[in-house]
């Protein structure tokens, strides 16, 4: 009997032959994701650090980006405990502020490549799955832990199997996809496991995978990976990566899954999650009409050159509506001088957005955009939970950078196709 992504990877580094759902492995992990967060994860093991030293200093990859630059003093202390503890300790992967959002520079860095097993102290670690790695996130007491011993243990999970056929519709993108995929299933269907996407994915870019694989979480998957195929291979030499530096896994043809979920691609219409939860999901032709006065372009989820490229062809030559603010946040510095070079921050700043250094700070409510109560926001981030903003009583709408786009025109929820005819 074969088994599936989780099995075989997961088998691979436990040093097991076969597992199965459930087992418990013992793994040591290629990397360590850690962010803002460093600052509390290494103050549990401040008197181990001193005694035993880290793991690997190759283990972590440390990026600061939640809340750059730093909106406080208790925010620049932490920064300040970060860099001293890189220093001291000769963190080989570090990236200060400005350098972008921590899962968009672990996969244009190559630091996640097929094959490889990733741990992060943040749920969307599981954007890794884009390019083939079993990424899952961890909490800060694990991460403390495999900072000092290198390994730690995971649970092998039930695989779901969701294929994907035929062809998008114009102005439907991999984020009305996964948006509608997460309405379906419910922001608990996945939970604890591993989701496959199958079929007709070659039209996916990574950019496109990225986002499936960023918001795996939102159905609770514990990971979320495309196949390594030809697009896969054809970004990493983009990036510098040749093929012998990774070595695919790939599920096998007669792998069981817990479950199989066919999408017909044709059949999906652009979409958008409404208050509260992501899995509120309607037809944007059902919110379409509800006035919003923040549009939010960019995060870990929405944030790379081909969102801009899409949001830059709706805004050009038009403005933003008077009563909206736009707000333009680039996943990396690669992706803004990309952006900037290619004339698209241009188009977008001349429309009326604001251009925000590459970081979360709005998406989880820490600064740079923080709502206020009453007003709604329609953000291409991951996340609309209450008081995911930085306010209880503002609305977070979730769509696609051209319906984000659309919407910032008009200032109201916009059918993107109606801009993309």
């Amino acid at each position: 009997m074969g088994q599936t992504f989780a099995e075989k990877i997961l088998g691979k580094y436990g040093h097991e032959k076969k597992v199965v759902p459930g087992q418990i492995v013992t793994v040591r992990p290629d990397h360590l994701l850690m962010h803002d967060n460093t600052a509390p994860i290494i103050s549990k093991i401040i008197t181990e650090l001193k005694e035993y030293g880290v793991y690997s200093r190759d283990l972590p990859i440390i990026v600061l980006d939640h809340v750059i630059p730093a909106a406080s003093e208790k925010n620049a202390t932490q920064h300040k405990q970060i860099r001293e503890f890189v220093k001291t300790y000769k963190i080989k992967h570090f990236y200060d502020i400005g350098y972008g959002v921590c899962h968009q520079i672990v996969v244009e860095k190559g630091l996640a490549l097929p094959g490889m097993v990733l741990l992060g102290s943040d749920s969307h670690t599981c954007s890794y799955g884009a390019v083939g790695a079993f990424s899952s996130g961890i909490d800060r007491t694990e991460a403390a832990a495999l900072l000092l011993t290198g390994e730690t243990w995971l649970k092998i999970s039930q695989s779901i199997k969701m294929i994907l056929t035929g062809t998008l519709q114009k102005a439907v993108t991999a984020k009305d996809v996964i948006l509608y995929i997460i309405g379906d299933v419910s922001a608990s269907g996945a939970d604890y496991c591993s989701v496959e996407f199958h079929g007709d994915v070659r039209q996916f870019s990574v950019d496109d995978r990225f986002t499936m694989a960023n918001m795996g979480v939102e159905m609770g998957a514990k990971n979320a990976v495309f196949p390594v195929d030809a697009v896969t291979k054809k970004y990493l030499t983009s990036i510098g990566v040749p093929h012998s530096k990774y070595k695919s896994i790939l599920p096998d043809t007669d792998a069981t899954y817990n479950r199989e979920i066919t999408y017909d691609l044709p059949e999906i219409p652009p979409v958008v999650a409404a208050p509260h939860g992501v899995d509120n999901v309607k037809p944007v032709t059902e919110v379409e009409g509800i006035e919003i006065q923040q549009c939010l372009l960019g995060t870990c989820t929405n944030g790379r050159l081909s969102d801009f490229r899409i949001a830059a062809k709706i805004l050009k030559g038009k403005k933003v509506h008077s009563t909206v603010r736009l707000l333009i946040l680039p996943a990396s510095r690669q992706v803004y001088l990309d952006a900037v070079r290619e004339g698209l921050i241009e188009i977008l700043v001349n429309a009326g957005g604001t251009v925000l250094p590459p970081g979360c700070g709005p998406c989880l409510g820490a600064h740079q955009g923080v709502l206020a109560p009453g007003e709604r926001c329609i953000s291409t981030s991951n996340r609309n939970f209450k008081g995911r903003m930085g306010c209880v009583d503002a609305e977070i709408y979730l769509g696609s950078p051209a319906t984000v786009a659309a919407s910032a025109i008009h200032g109201k929820i916009t059918d993107p196709r109606k801009e993309m005819k």
